[in-house]
């Protein structure tokens, strides 16, 4: 008596445990008439305000406490923890609504990767500006003379630095905190590191604090257009104006070359749009 046995292929083609989603289409005319566009955009106005409220504040403060006390106030890991510590907040916060951006820098790198249409960045980075201006003229309110006599949490090039270097710092610093943002929503970790929720946010405002305490005695830390300009709309002095380029073109080319490289050489994305044509080619 014979019997039948199937056998499974030795080499079977593994399956992912993930799915990349496609790309964004470049112009999105629909989403502009889904109140969950607004509601996104209404989370990165909030989001951005209270990370300038509480960031800007807390430089101020610990310029006050430090003219009376050079050892007073929470000093330059306070502040490096600040922003780490709101990012981190925020994002866990506003992720499941806009995406947790925050950041102009982040949202053009997005927008270069297909994860967001044109349209939703321009109007993320509007948004993210506002709020920043808000949020800066909230601590400019409350601690009115004190925001004036201690540079008002603007950005600028330090002294012994040249225009250059802040520029590198700017980019590099950039760079991290886009790289651990496209690392950290990766689909394919997304789906193995499910079962914690807080994952994502965590790397994204540790990084955020690694980056501080390495740019603060340059630049005074932006790797976010939206944060430079909110305190240079408000304090508005020549100071704050003189290098505000550097802030902008910095983070950008840093958001720039991070999506290259996770998209192009770590995700093969070039490779693998090449293999797709090929393969509707032979078909």
């Amino acid at each position: 008596m014979s019997k039948e046995v199937s056998e499974e292929p030795e080499h079977a083609p593994a399956r992912k445990d993930y799915s990349d989603p496609p790309p964004a289409p470049l112009v999105d005319m629909g989403e502009l008439r889904m109140w969950s566009f607004y509601r996104a955009l209404i989370a990165e106005f909030v989001a951005t305000l209270l990370f300038l409220y509480i960031t800007v504040a807390t430089v101020i403060g610990y310029k006050v406490q430090s003219a009376k006390d050079p050892c007073g106030g929470v000093g330059i890991l306070g502040i490096a923890w600040a922003f780490g510590g709101m990012i981190f907040v925020l994002v866990y916060c506003t992720a499941g609504i806009s995406g947790g951006h925050i950041n102009p820098a982040v949202t053009f790198g997005l927008l270069l990767a297909r994860k967001v249409s044109l349209p939703r960045a321009v109007l993320y980075m509007v948004a993210q500006s506002a709020g920043a201006i808000a949020g800066v003229a909230i601590v400019k309110g409350i601690t009115n003379d004190a925001y004036e006599a201690n540079g008002g949490g603007a950005n600028s090039v330090a002294a012994g630095y040249s225009r250059w270097t802040a520029f590198g710092a700017e980019l590099v610093g950039t760079f991290v905190l886009v790289y651990t943002v496209f690392s950290a929503t990766d689909p394919k970790r997304s789906a193995r590191d499910s079962h914690v929720p807080v994952l994502a946010p965590l790397p994204i405002g540790f990084a955020v604090f690694m980056v501080h305490l390495a740019t603060i005695p340059i630049t005074g830390t932006g790797i976010n257009p939206a944060r430079s300009l909110g305190a240079a709309v408000i304090y508005n002095k020549k100071a704050a104006w003189d290098d505000h380029w550097i802030f902008w073109a910095g983070p950008f080319v840093g958001a720039l070359a991070a999506a290259a490289y996770h998209q192009y050489i770590l995700r093969a994305a070039a490779i693998k749009a090449l293999g797709s044509f090929r393969s509707s080619r032979s078909n």
